[in-house]
């Protein structure tokens, strides 16, 4: 395996932005891209926006044959994609770091390929910092600000139930799908039939992107995840040769004797 180097500091302007916001005067300026509401709720719940934090990375993605008819994980596209998004996150972690942030909210990771060249692509991470103003333990057993893809909405009511994000945790697998050779097409024409390869090859791949990000959340020390999705995409490799990405925000009870609280049922009978 390929030894990773340390991902470089912050460069010059961002410190210089994040430096100006936390000067600014009697109230520091804040930016954020919550929406309205979003931005009230999370106020609501004790939390206020310090800025809108950035991380980003632009990643040479290696190559990998795979043969024609085999199913298979493109380990080498993988690690690529992993790895990148978690520079981009590394990155937005030190700007909140920066700001004096103890997390930060609805965070989105996007990827953006270049027309120039396929191999290259750039992984965004954006989201709001938020500082709490009451004390407590916000940040993660690492001592990093907690980071999560809750809306405002989502955040405000994970803690009126008890509940804090610890981090944004993820998964990822670059399959390829083996073809069907010309005996297997004309076999399964004109029939209904489970096609047992491309049912096997997409179920395996969901499984190892599952497995990866809970083996994540597991690293952190959560008790569950939650809002997990899970998204496909060929990118630029062609349709037999598609990522799958496992994404959630892991979270831990306030306190150690915690319980949700049920709120009672109440029926309402028609007279």
């Amino acid at each position: 395996m390929t030894v990773q180097q340390p991902p470089p500091g912050l460069p010059p302007e961002a410190i210089q932005r994040l430096q100006e916001m936390r000067q600014s005067g009697a109230r520091p300026l804040f930016t954020s891209d919550l929406s309205v509401n979003e931005f009230l709720l999370v106020k609501e719940a004790g939390f206020d926006p310090v800025g809108l934090v950035v991380g980003s990375s632009i990643y040479h993605i290696g190559f990998q044959l795979a043969g024609w008819g085999k199913n298979q994980e493109m380990d080498v596209l993988s690690q690529a994609m992993y790895h990148a998004r978690e520079l981009a996150m590394t990155r937005m972690e030190e700007e909140a770091d920066e700001l004096g942030a103890d997390g930060v909210v609805g965070v989105r990771l996007d990827i953006k390929f270049f027309e120039f060249s396929n191999d290259l692509a750039e992984f965004i991470a954006i989201g709001t910092a938020v500082k709490s103003r009451s004390e407590g333990q916000w940040r993660t057993v690492n001592g990093k600000p907690f980071t999560s893809d809750l809306s405002g909405q989502d955040f405000w009511t994970l803690l009126q139930a008890g509940y804090m994000p610890i981090g944004l945790v993820m998964g990822t697998c670059v399959y390829h799908v083996a073809h069907r050779s010309f005996g297997q097409w004309l076999s399964s024409m004109g029939s209904n039939q489970e096609m047992l390869n491309f049912t096997q090859a997409l179920y395996e791949a969901r499984e190892l992107a599952m497995e990866r990000m809970q083996a994540e959340a597991t690293q952190v020390q959560a008790e569950g995840i939650v809002g997990v999705s899970i998204t496909e995409a060929s990118h630029v490799w062609g349709s037999h040769t598609i990522e799958f990405f496992a994404v959630g925000t892991a979270v831990k009870p306030l306190r150690a004797d915690h319980e949700i609280a049920r709120p009672a049922m109440v029926l309402t009978l028609d007279r």
